[in-house]
């Protein structure tokens, strides 16, 4: 009889799976490799295809960058990072409900409210990504907001001054392109007489970041008092010409006479 019922569970996704690599792609040799071969398949769908029960009202499933201490470097390609499947917040029920009660204004008071609006869906966003271990770029809030990339840029920038909170975006967190680097926004934050501690609070790094940065930074610092050019203190930290150069330009912003000494 529990011969009988044993078959049910041969009708699975996995069970046919194995049998669609065994037959059809002619994929022979350990009964084992298959089965592990089958469960990862599986959990990658499961992954990128959640099933809808798991997925509340408004939100949306969304696939990006891996946070996983990762760092950019020249020709790495999107593909190459790691990638995460994340599920965002997109419209929360506080969003209609302040489309159902709002009132019309002038002009400016509903591009106010609209910018408002837009920074706080923002700020949800990346840091509901963040929470789940993923880093969503400026281009994906672009698409995910129907905003221009300036427009994100601009809301990114506001936000920071308003707060001092620096948001987990992919180009901060990885140092990419054009964007304020988390190293300078780091360093900015130290110069200003802000406790590493409270650095940490303000920019989502971990501890060991933030010391690693500072250190670093001083480690230049020091060799820029000493009179050594960006080569010789490239040769003595072993670090790349390009970072060094951010460290240099750091100081230099930041203590002005002493750079032209």
């Amino acid at each position: 009889m529990r011969d009988r019922f044993e078959s049910l569970k041969k009708r699975d996704f996995k069970s046919a799976l194995i049998h669609l690599l065994e037959n059809d792609y002619k994929l022979l040799g350990s009964r084992k490799i298959i089965e592990l071969l089958s469960e990862d398949i599986e959990d990658l769908h499961n992954e990128y295809y959640p099933h809808r029960n798991r997925v509340g009202y408004g939100e949306i499933v969304f696939r990006t960058t891996k946070d996983d201490g990762q760092r950019q470097s020249y020709g790495k390609k999107t593909e190459d990072y790691a990638s995460i499947t994340v599920t965002l917040p997109l419209v929360t029920k506080e969003d209609i409900e302040r489309r159902i009660y709002y009132k019309k204004g002038d002009r400016n008071s509903n591009y106010k409210h609209r910018e408002s609006r837009d920074i706080e869906t923002m700020v949800r966003l990346l840091k509901s990504a963040k929470d789940q271990g993923g880093l969503l770029s400026g281009a994906e809030l672009s698409m995910l907001m129907n905003r221009t990339l300036g427009t994100i840029g601009k809301y990114l920038k506001a936000y920071q001054e308003k707060t001092g909170e620096i948001l987990p975006l992919k180009g901060y967190v990885l140092d990419q392109g054009s964007l304020p680097t988390h190293k300078g926004i780091i360093i900015s934050l130290y110069e200003n007489g802000v406790s590493p501690a409270d650095i940490v609070l303000k920019t989502s790094h971990s501890q060991d970041a933030v010391d690693r940065y500072i250190k670093h930074y001083e480690q230049v610092k020091k060799l820029l008092k000493k009179g050594l050019d960006e080569k010789a203190i490239v040769s003595i930290t072993g670090r790349s010409l390009n970072v060094t150069k951010q460290y240099i330009k750091l100081y230099k912003n930041f203590n002005p006479q002493k750079a032209k000494k």
